[in-house]
């Protein structure tokens, strides 16, 4: 993952090396979303300000740093995610004869020249993958912040004494000096009934979340209401006007070869990769899947407890042992648990109240000790 942030401010005293101070400081509370570089953008005649920490997981060079410019010069970006389906973006780019000369090879490049040959809701609408990004136009001077079709990728945007601010943690916000914002009361009731703050209300007033499957544009310092270009309901009823015909053995093949194309276009990267094995079906499953499409051992890594009650460690070795995949595991004790709890907020910025964040947590850490990406099993 990445993390992005930046702010519009068009009055006088926010130009210039002030700007960059205050855009670095919020990238900074960020460094944990991307730890390989990090960089600032301003446009100072607009008063916008892009700010970004990278994760490099495709391009690894300077070709793939950001904020980044479109070929064309129209655009600039701060983008978290990845475009699972960039390379057939590419291609279709090349065979239209529209696709620039090419830098480098990340996703971010491809989804740069997808704005510029296709627009925005055309190139959303092509996306496969999980992203959030903020994205300048520099010849209509709208920025558009878009959030991927089932909200993988968190967005967070609001005004503060004039001021709008965005990032993808709400510890990027209120590293602005213009930060005010107080506890909305509202919210917490809606903690109280769902466990979490959905989408597109936050802990604090006047800032929201990017609702999943939309965008929101801003341009003169007002606010577009949420733009659907994805629905779940469009999608079900479409499916309905072309229902599937076959058999159960059909469908059987039907997804298996969705869930292998699934995994294989998420294996796309130049790092390493692996899977969180609980040794329940969905991520045995993933695991399975993933290893039959590789030609080396794939890395698995499980949390285990000794509490046989609570210890799925046992049925995740199994399976790592029957797939033949190179496997790590943790046990972590009562005390283990009680030393993340104080992390909590710091990790959430909002109230979370989701029992699996502490193993998560904690196989997050082991993890990222040999692999950069992980796939799970939701």
């Amino acid at each position: 993952m990445c993390g992005i942030a930046g702010f519009i401010d068009t009055s006088l005293d926010q130009r210039g090396a002030h700007s960059e101070k205050i855009a670095m400081k919020m990238a900074h509370v960020l460094s944990h979303r991307g730890p390989d570089s990090h960089g600032v953008w301003i446009d100072n005649a607009s008063g916008i300000v892009f700010s970004h920490t990278r994760l490099s997981i495709l391009d690894l060079s300077s070709a793939g740093h950001q904020p980044m410019h479109s070929s064309c010069g129209r655009y600039v970006i701060t983008y978290n995610g990845e475009i699972y389906n960039f390379l057939e973006l590419k291609e279709e780019l090349e065979k239209l004869s529209v696709a620039p000369r090419w830098k480098g090879h990340s996703d971010t490049e491809v989804l740069l020249a997808a704005f510029s040959s296709w627009g925005l809701v055309g190139t959303l609408e092509r996306l496969n993958g999980m992203f959030a990004f903020a994205l300048w136009d520099r010849k209509e001077k709208v920025l558009t912040l878009a959030r991927d079709r089932f909200g993988e990728k968190p967005l967070y945007f609001g005004f503060q004494k004039g001021i709008f601010l965005f990032g993808s943690e709400l510890k990027a916000l209120r590293a602005h000096p213009a930060w005010t914002a107080e506890i909305d009361r509202g919210a917490l009731t809606l903690y109280m009934r769902y466990s979490y703050i959905p989408a597109p209300w936050s802990i604090y007033q006047g800032i929201q979340k990017v609702l999943p499957g939309h965008y929101v544009q801003i341009q003169k310092e007002r606010v577009s209401d949420p733009l659907p270009y994805w629905t779940l309901s469009n999608t079900v009823e479409n499916a309905l006007q072309q229902p599937f015909e076959g058999n159960e053995t059909d469908a059987v093949i039907a997804l298996d070869s969705l869930l292998r194309d699934a995994i294989d276009i998420r294996m796309r990267a130049d790092v390493p990769v692996g899977v969180f094995l609980s040794g329940g079906i969905d991520s045995s499953t993933v695991t399975a899947l993933l290893q039959s499409q590789s030609s080396n051992k794939i890395r698995t890594f499980s949390i285990g407890m000794k509490d046989t009650g609570y210890n799925e460690a046992l049925h995740a070795k199994e399976v790592a042992k029957h797939l033949g995949t190179e496997h790590t595991e943790l046990y972590v004790s009562p005390n283990d648990a009680l030393e993340v709890i104080p992390l909590l907020p710091k990790i959430y910025d909002e109230p979370f109240a989701d029992s699996s964040q502490i193993p998560t947590y904690l196989v997050s850490e082991m993890t990222r000790e040999y692999v950069t990406v992980a796939l799970s099993g939701d």
